[in-house]
């Protein structure tokens, strides 16, 4: 069993970061997620990819979405684990946020609906009255596959339309066009047309989406039926062919006169509809973190196992170095997401705020940025058995670029970041702050402290030096979690490594003469 419950850092993480009570059912999810029948649900889910079903045999419109069996008992396993929801009581976000690293390890692609539908159901919470039938069956922990309206359905999900193709990112460039059917303004109804050139999750009940009503961009909740019971206008036009995420489908779509209600006054669609994709890119941090634990376990489950030159390859010098350097930037990403996590779970407090606001798009910009170079070394470890289909990293190394173009790609990451410094400099004092408690006396991270308040002296350069900066945040803040929570061994190798002045850029060749052994010990799967 490879998926990591306990051996590395998780469970540390959701300890101090306050998911108290988690470890029984981490420990049974973790059980699943990592066994053998789970390897299988995942390779049948993506060797068996949705099919659009846009017609049926008389020439009517169907716009239904079919799975292979295996993704529904995906789905089935996360929300009996009630990984598409936050549960009641402290430390809930951080909680949650193990269950999706467990899932995500289990197979990453049904995690996209999990993850909206947790993140859509605070900003559903806006229509009120309109919200009643939705929001509990959002919340039930039983998964319904049936294409039914909500009033006939035990469970719902929730899945997101932003993007199109003449805008990407940038969504005040959308063209798709609301007018209202009478009064306009939160909770009444309008028609929409136009399109979406990403729309995930094409099977989920509703939908968040962004129109230009007569006062600006505004954010949208549509259903997939009519108040009338009669299917809306959705016309899925194809399914997106990904590198990866294949299990999950994505689609384009066009509204042809489709209803919905409006979540916000007209205008005010990029403050709404922000408030989901912050959620959500906690979630591709976590994700992005998850893959990484899955593929290092695998290499180093591999080293362990196999001999080359008279020795077991996780005993060559070489490649000890090479493993140990993938572990530390897996400990970090682990470390940061649970951090990130519990930011989340204390809305009220200063310096968990600072670190919602700066820190969520510095960590996924690092996280998500190192995880397909990650994986690509991790693969390498396993030489030829590591590339061929039947192996899973091939599986992993398609999903991850995902996360890091996925709700924000690095540039846009980097900016926000940037944003943040500009708009909200204490932000930057709180979290500094709280790293520079951590480094102490310690004069590679107060160096690394001071070259990075440098970058800061400069505000006209800001944007250039964005990638810069949101890099050496994410790596400050996480050495100082592992300073203040791993082992020595961990803490000195990546402090030495990361924060110092090396040149080298490749797994293996950044390492000194540390411990390596005691890196490798701490995360080897089953150890």
């Amino acid at each position: 069993r490879l998926v990591c419950t306990g051996s590395c850092s998780l469970l540390g993480a959701v300890r101090r970061e306050g998911g108290i009570g988690a470890e029984e059912g981490l420990a049974r999810l973790g059980a699943i997620a990592g066994s053998k029948d789970a390897a299988e649900w995942a390779r049948l889910a993506n060797a068996n990819p949705p099919v659009l079903r846009t017609h049926d045999s008389k020439g009517h419109r169907l716009d239904i979405v079919e799975y292979h069996p295996a993704y529904h008992v995906l789905m089935e396993t996360s929300f009996a684990e009630s990984a598409h929801r936050l549960e009641s009581g402290p430390g809930a976000n951080v909680i949650r946020a193990a269950k999706v690293y467990l899932c995500a390890q289990m197979e990453a692609g049904h995690c996209c609906p999990i993850t909206m539908t947790n993140a859509a159901a605070p900003v559903v919470k806006r229509l009120e009255e309109a919200a009643v039938p939705w929001l509990p069956k959002a919340a039930a922990d039983t998964y319904d596959r049936r294409f039914l309206p909500v009033e006939h359905k035990t469970s719902v999900t929730f899945g997101m339309g932003m993007t199109e193709k003449q805008g990407g990112s940038d969504v005040r460039a959308n063209t798709t066009r609301a007018t209202p059917e009478g009064a306009r303004g939160p909770g009444r109804p309008y028609t929409i047309t136009g399109h979406k050139w990403f729309m995930s999750a094409p099977m989920s009940d509703a939908f968040l989406i962004l129109a230009q009503a007569t006062g600006g961009l505004t954010c949208f909740f549509m259903p997939r039926f009519r108040p009338d019971g009669s299917v809306n206008a959705l016309h899925f036009q194809r399914l997106k062919s990904k590198l990866g995420n294949r299990s999950n489908a994505s689609s384009e779509v066009e509204f042809h006169g489709a209803y919905a209600l409006a979540l916000s006054e007209e205008g005010e669609g990029t403050r709404v509809i922000i408030e989901m994709v912050t959620a959500t890119r906690l979630d591709c941090v976590v994700s992005s973190a998850a893959l990484m634990r899955s593929a290092v376990a695998h290499a180093l489950h591999h080293a362990g196992q196999r001999s080359a030159f008279q020795k077991k390859l996780i005993d060559q010098p070489l490649m000890q170095h090479v493993l140990a350097d993938l572990v530390l930037d897996c400990e970090a990403a682990t470390a940061l997401s649970f951090r990130l996590a519990r930011a989340f779970d204390h809305a009220a407090d200063e310096t968990s705020t600072a670190w919602r606001r700066l820190m969520t798009p510095a960590i996924k910009y690092w996280v998500c940025k190192i995880a397909p170079p990650f994986v690509a070394e991790a693969m390498e470890c396993l030489g030829g058995n590591g590339y061929v289909e039947e192996a899973p990293l091939a599986r992993i190394y398609r999903e991850v670029p995902v996360n890091s173009i996925w709700e924000g790609s690095g540039n846009i990451m980097a900016l926000d970041v940037v944003r943040v410094l500009k708009r909200e400099p204490d932000s930057a004092r709180l979290v500094l702050a709280e790293i520079a408690i951590i480094a102490g006396a310690d004069r590679d991270f107060n160096s690394a402290i001071e070259r990075w308040a440098k970058l800061l002296e400069e505000p006209e350069l800001f944007e250039v030096r964005a990638r810069q900066i949101a890099e050496g945040l994410a790596l400050l803040a996480g050495a100082a979690l592992l300073r203040a929570h791993a082992p020595a061994a961990v803490a000195d190798a990546f402090v030495g490594s990361r924060l110092g002045d090396r040149s080298a850029h490749t797994y293996g060749a950044r390492l000194g003469a540390g411990d390596t052994s005691a890196v490798l010990a701490r995360a080897r799967p089953g150890v």
